[in-house]
């Protein structure tokens, strides 16, 4: 993207893009580019959706409650989805905003709750995961938004992990493995796809670590020596996968 397009706030939007289209976008994202970004008729703006890749549109309207419009070019081309998908137990609001947009952030592509013995949030506002997603795509221009997933258990994403990721490893954050270097248990999985998964703040229990052991699929990596946070362990272990099997190289 040429630098004088990196200053122009960028918006995700549910629409198609193509150049020469007229948008007319819905009362919150006109209220956000007209009163929030104070953007008049005339003044530019990216426009994403994830899907077509980013575009310079120009406002040829700018009702607080229909802004109106006119894609001039295309900036960029849509960058192909991440091979990585994150699964994670639900931790609190403010901590769980921070890492799904730490794992946005980090590329991945699909963000993937799931219940275990030890998770302490059961509620999940998906709209709010969803938002914090779009948000961090938008600041860090990422063309490709998380999709957000229903929350499953433990024990149903193994049993259905043929049939829903059959040429995917699970790659999960275990203290006990035998194997203390990620980067000797990752080396045999290259440009494989990959499934990183967090466990709460309690940690598996036994029975769900013996689960995952069991499994041919699942492949453990250490964190090292410190005791981590679940929203930090993320990072560290996202970091890990993308920078010895991923796109961090």
């Amino acid at each position: 993207m040429p630098r004088k397009h990196k200053t122009l706030p960028r918006l995700f939007v549910e629409l198609p893009l193509a150049v020469g289209a007229e948008l007319q976008l819905e009362k919150a994202q006109s209220n956000y580019l007209v009163n929030v970004l104070r953007l008049g008729e005339g003044g530019e703006v990216i426009l994403f959706n994830g899907t077509d890749g980013a575009f310079r549109a120009v406002l040829a309207n700018g009702s607080k409650k229909a802004a109106r419009l006119t894609i001039e070019e295309q900036t960029s081309a849509q960058t192909a989805p991440s091979k990585i998908d994150y699964i994670f137990a639900p931790i609190k609001t403010a901590r769980l905003d921070y890492m799904v947009q730490k794992a946005t952030e980090m590329g991945v592509n699909a963000l993937r709750p799931m219940q275990t013995q030890h998770t302490q949030m059961s509620r999940i506002n998906y709209d709010r995961m969803r938002a914090n997603a779009v948000e961090a795509a938008e600041q860090c221009e990422i063309l490709n938004v998380p999709q957000v997933h229903e929350a499953t258990t433990l024990e149903k994403l193994i049993a259905n992990w043929a049939e829903t990721d059959p040429n995917r490893i699970l790659v999960f954050a275990d203290e006990e493995t035998k194997v203390s270097d990620a980067a000797v248990a990752l080396k045999p999985y290259d440009n494989q796809q990959v499934a990183v998964l967090i466990g709460p703040e309690g940690g598996f229990s036994e029975a769900e670590r013996q689960l995952l052991r069991a499994q041919s699929f699942c492949v453990p990596i250490s964190l090292g020596p410190r005791i981590l946070r679940a929203d930090t362990a993320a990072i560290v272990a996202l970091t890990l996968v993308q920078s010895n099997i991923g796109d961090l190289r």
